[in-house]
């Protein structure tokens, strides 16, 4: 398969260039130990797999020995199963402070940050690697459609195999999530039942949180759906998007909206087949929505930085699907899955400047299916889906 350049690239070059270790996270084969491999490590860095039976079991047994055997520069794949070796690593960083010294990645953040957060606070810069961008997806296939694009997601092994190999990848995809991921942890008894959550999740991909209608659709208790969700978002499959206040408080006590991360997992969890059935689907909008949701995320992960993105409600109804919060500015996005966007598309845009009266609120962008920006009323740019990332990167990074 060919190698798709990533995004991630400068960010992290530079992060190795001011600080002494490096963490690496992100979803199963979102491309970690690829990236690092093609990109990184060269003849510079040796990298140790702690998934293999050998190099784990040395390092949990003699976590000082492994350090003393294989001293940096390193590269640590999968740091979550040999935990014992972060206080060594912040010894060694604490009597010599080189930057670079330290690659290390993970896939599971239940327990991970909090290992590196205890160990490494102030010594190591924090990056997440998710599945392809759309940049990145142009570079696969430079004439990329709005249906293939939809139905594919951005994990790399299906978006670069044939797709009659894609669903059988996703299949497995979801079982090695469930088997190995979720199986062991104490907040899921029935893996059954956990599926039939995630499921559920998928079906309201960019809808607002409603926990009592998922408890009673699932059959446990909000608690429970609450601790599901977590994992959830820890192993990025799922983000959370809060509503958006200008009083701090108020947006932590309002439902949020879910999304799914890749719609590629989205269209496998509820059993479309092709991307022609899902665009002429009652959940072409959810899938749009949640593609470019997705896509905004990635933008913000990719370059080292946490996602500041919100939405916007009003109690009489109107709402803005994205409010981007970059150096002191808002961004209002809409998302509309037409191709002919219309005065009406834009309203709940004019209804938040109305509202907000904010100097710090910006041009707003609708992003629909338009062949080329737009200009339309109420102080709005039609954007084409395939400009996401040109338009915003400049703006918001």
């Amino acid at each position: 398969m060919p190698y798709i350049h990533r995004n991630i690239l400068p960010y992290f070059r530079a992060a190795l260039d001011s600080f002494p270790a490096v963490l690496l996270t992100g979803p199963r084969q979102s491309g970690k130990t690829t990236f690092l491999k093609q990109e990184i490590a060269g003849a510079t860095y040796k990298i140790l797999a702690l998934d293999q039976p050998a190099p784990r079991n040395f390092a949990k047994d003699d976590p000082v020995g492994f350090v003393e055997a294989y001293p940096p520069p390193v590269i640590l794949d999968e740091i979550q199963y040999a935990p014992e070796l972060l206080p060594v690593i912040k010894g060694k960083i604490d009597e010599h402070r080189a930057p670079g010294q330290w690659i290390l990645t993970g896939s599971q953040q239940f327990q991970l940050m909090q290992n590196i957060t205890e160990s490494l606070a102030g010594r190591v810069a924090l990056f997440t690697l998710l599945p392809f961008s759309l940049s990145e997806l142009f570079q696969a296939h430079p004439k990329l459609g709005f249906e293939d694009w939809i139905y594919a997601g951005g994990y790399p092994v299906p978006v670069l195999q044939p797709d009659s190999q894609r669903a059988l990848w996703m299949e497995s995809y979801l079982q090695t999530y469930l088997e190995r991921d979720v199986r062991n942890l104490r907040q899921v008894g029935d893996l059954r039942q956990f599926e039939l959550f995630l499921r559920a999740i998928a079906a309201r991909s960019s809808q607002v949180l409603n926990y009592s209608e998922i408890s009673r659709d699932v059959g446990v208790t909000v608690p429970t759906i609450r601790q599901w969700l977590s994992i959830l978002e820890a192993s990025y499959t799922i983000f959370i998007l809060p509503p958006y206040f200008k009083n701090f408080g108020k947006r932590l006590i309002k439902a949020p909206k879910v999304y799914l991360l890749d719609t590629g997992l989205m269209a496998a969890l509820l059993g479309y087949r092709n991307g022609r059935e899902i665009v002429s689907g009652p959940l072409a909008g959810a899938f749009f929505e949640t593609a470019v949701v997705s896509e905004f995320v990635k933008l913000f992960y990719h370059a080292g930085l946490r996602p500041s993105l919100f939405f916007w409600r009003t109690r009489d109804g109107h709402e803005v699907d994205l409010l981007i919060q970059s150096n002191g500015k808002l961004f209002p996005v809409e998302i509309k899955i037409t191709a002919t966007p219309t005065p009406v598309h834009t309203q709940s845009l004019q209804r938040l400047r109305d509202i907000m009266q904010d100097a710090s609120v910006q041009k707003a962008v609708l992003i629909c299916r338009v062949d080329s920006t737009t200009p339309m009323a109420h102080q709005t740019l039609a954007l084409p889906w395939k400009q996401i990332e040109t338009y915003f990167q400049s703006e918001i990074l």
